[in-house]
């Protein structure tokens, strides 16, 4: 059954996503078409360069598209594709992924994302940039 979510129920989503939890994944923001997915940068996360793994940034991609799709078209959604560009390295204490729907269809729900860094100073900094669509996979009942 395809659920409308609010930002409870979409908490309760992404704690049941076991490597959400083994990141640390917070979903920060959701509603209208828009999701914030956050986790906090760690020694663990990062590849030997010092920056945030590229693996992490996807997957902050993925739930993040997938988070705002779900805000319009509901709980039974799942990533089709995306892609990502990395505009620079992923360095500082915060990570942060918005999203926001860009076309809301019957089968299919495209989105964006940007990707930025947060700094011990609270700067934040764009790394990254992507682009997604959502497959509906039971549309919401009218």
């Amino acid at each position: 059954m395809n659920q409308v979510l609010d930002l409870t129920l979409a908490r309760k989503v992404l704690a049941a996503q076991p490597f959400s939890a083994s990141v640390g994944a917070r979903l920060t923001a959701f509603g209208e078409g828009e999701a914030t997915l956050e986790l906090d940068i760690r020694d663990d996360l990062l590849q030997q360069y010092g920056s945030v793994h590229g693996g992490v940034l996807g997957y902050a991609v993925d739930n993040a598209l997938s988070f705002a799709a779900g805000s319009v078209a509901g709980s039974a959604v799942t990533t089709a594709g995306f892609t990502v560009d990395f505009l620079r390295p992923a360095r500082g204490r915060l990570l942060r992924a918005r999203a926001e729907v860009v076309r809301a269809g019957r089968t299919r729900v495209v989105c964006r994302c940007d990707l930025s860094t947060v700094g011990d100073d609270g700067t934040e900094t764009l790394c990254a940039v992507a682009q997604g669509a959502i497959a509906v996979l039971e549309p919401l009942e009218s």
